[in-house]
């Protein structure tokens, strides 16, 4: 059986999917930034599922050059698909190995290339489910705001617009390659380190928020849902699945984004 990839596998909710596929017998490849981090994921995976099929390799989503070495590790290799699961969001404007926003690069740009790349080596039927938010539908994208400066960052407004520049993407994938079952699936909010703002009012939202926000486990089970689906083009979110709204199907940006990565 080829194995599905795992991105940001070290992470809350990486690690739990990681965790129901090998329960499930599916061998899975994690990918991870950080090697410390994601060794301690295998072993407390290995630990309650003893025949688990995993392997553990380097991803940086940070530079083009961590994303082909990636590739250059599975060169050959069948695989039955890839959650990209793996996301920031800065709380201020930086800028990632390549030059550009760190937030766009990471969320948007490597996910859509690494995808792209491996795009020879998926099976036929392999599935393909990328990771969006609920803060898409507050978002609207212009090309040129995939390259933020300073003056136009922002940290909640920049997550969203990378995960709109997502989701049009991921609709091109699924047009271009009707052979993959393609599907974005959204946590909602989930109670992880990425809801940190680092500002003065986090301790209250920890009493007065966090307690309301889903766990890992719960945020995960959408993209555990798309990873099993049959059909393309749903958004996956709590217990639902509806279609992709026309108006993002219909939005010139999804042949922009692909012809641009």
């Amino acid at each position: 059986m080829a194995p599905i990839i795992v991105t940001g596998a070290s992470g809350s909710m990486g690690k739990v999917a990681a965790r129901q596929l090998a329960q499930e017998g599916v061998p899975v490849i994690l990918a991870c930034r950080n090697l410390e981090r994601g060794r301690k994921v295998m072993d407390e995976i290995l630990a309650c599922v003893p025949d688990a099929q995993l392997e553990l390799l380097l991803l940086d989503l940070e530079s083009e050059a961590g994303v082909r070495s990636f590739v250059q590790a599975l060169q050959g290799r069948p695989l039955a698909g890839i959650f990209n699961n793996a996301g920031t969001m800065c709380r201020r404007f930086s800028l990632a190995a390549d030059g550009r926003e760190k937030t766009m690069t990471v969320n948007f740009f490597m996910p859509a290339l690494l995808t792209r790349l491996l795009l020879p080596q998926f099976e036929p039927g392999a599935r393909i489910v990328n990771m969006v938010s609920l803060s898409l539908k507050y978002s609207t994208l212009r090309l040129e705001e995939l390259s933020p400066s300073e003056k136009d960052f922002g940290q909640i407004r920049t997550y969203g617009k990378s995960k709109l520049a997502l989701l049009y993407w991921t609709i091109a994938l699924a047009e271009h390659y009707p052979q993959f079952r393609v599907n974005v699936s959204d946590p909602g909010i989930v109670d992880s380190k990425m809801i940190r703002m680092d500002r003065w009012f986090d301790p209250l939202t920890d009493i007065f928020f966090r307690p309301f926000t889903n766990s890992p486990q719960k945020g995960v089970r959408p993209a555990l849902a798309a990873l099993r689906a049959e059909d393309s083009l749903r958004y996956y979110v709590g217990k639902r699945s509806p279609k992709i709204a026309a108006k993002y199907l219909r939005s010139p940006l999804v042949e922009q984004l692909w012809d641009l990565v």
